[in-house]
């Protein structure tokens, strides 16, 4: 019997049961398993994916929802991966075309690495910000940030949460509600009493990234940034929106080092909502 391309056979949902073959098709390309992330992304969100013949997975993406449960209003798209024995045979096209169609009319936006820009314009995505990704130990140099920050309490939550809400352009109650689970740690800053920005450092191999970071201004997320990064012997990891220059060179004056650039697409949307100028780190660029 033949064996049946791998742009015929069907697209599944894929659950938490699937978080191992997730984290094998990582491996399989070059990636970190991020099992951790996985975990998170397949349960606050929505997998798809494509079973192998011989088992294990031919393909995978992730799909967080943000908005109201029955009509979101935001949709992100991440981990998008193709085995590498299937790579270019059209299959990350067939994965995508099918995942869009499923959320239509609901906006999208995703992260893009060079390689996969030109698959995601083909399918009408535009370009519209891009990305840094820094990485390294954080070393302190000259005074401290001056905002005071502390950590994030079960009282914090609902004002988290409404600060979130207003930069982001959209709730996301159901993915910042799993944050005190799955980061290590959760800081706010406070002034006059009122929460005015978040942070937390979530375990990514042995990296600790920072995502999100929501500030009301860059000295308020140098202040949460430094005060994370006094609370772990980890390298630091973070993905800055560029047009956060005076955060990027106090980073970079601090240690961490540029790695890679993404390109910030949408689809449906010229842009993303929300206010970009307090919005400096994704919580994860798979989950935008």
């Amino acid at each position: 019997m033949s064996t049946p391309s791998p742009t015929a056979l069907p697209i599944r949902r894929l659950t938490r049961r699937d978080l191992l073959a997730c984290a094998d098709l990582s491996e399989d390309r070059g990636w970190p398993r991020e099992e951790h992330k996985w975990g998170l992304l397949l349960t606050a969100g929505k997998g798809y994916g494509i079973d192998a013949p011989d088992g294990g997975l031919i393909a995978a993406c992730v799909v967080t929802e943000y908005g109201p449960q029955e009509h979101p209003d935001l949709a992100a798209i991440g981990m998008v991966l193709v085995a590498e024995r299937y790579a270019r045979q059209g299959v990350g096209r067939r994965l995508m075309r099918h995942v869009v169609a499923a959320l239509s009319p609901t906006p999208l936006t995703l992260h893009a690495t060079p390689n996969g820009r030109p698959l995601y314009e083909e399918l009408g995505f535009k370009v519209t910000g891009r990305a840094e990704m820094l990485r390294g130990r954080f070393t302190p140099v000259g005074p401290e940030p001056s905002v005071d920050t502390r950590a994030a309490t079960a009282e914090d939550l609902t004002g988290i949460l409404r600060l979130d809400e207003e930069v982001f352009g959209s709730d996301r109650t159901r993915m910042i509600t799993r944050l005190p689970a799955f980061a290590d740690q959760l800081r706010v800053a406070v002034a006059d009493g009122r929460i005015v920005g978040y942070a937390a450092a979530w375990p990514n191999m042995d990296t600790h990234v920072v995502g999100p970071l929501v500030a009301r201004d860059t000295e308020t997320a140098k202040s949460l940034v430094a005060s994370l990064a006094v609370h772990t012997d980890r390298p630091l990891r973070t993905d800055i929106d560029v047009r956060h220059e005076e955060l990027l060179s106090w980073l970079k004056e601090r240690g961490l080092e540029p790695v890679a650039f993404n390109a910030v697409m949408t689809y449906g949307i010229p842009g993303l909502p929300g206010d970009w100028s307090r919005r400096f780190a994704p919580l994860t660029v798979a989950a935008g």
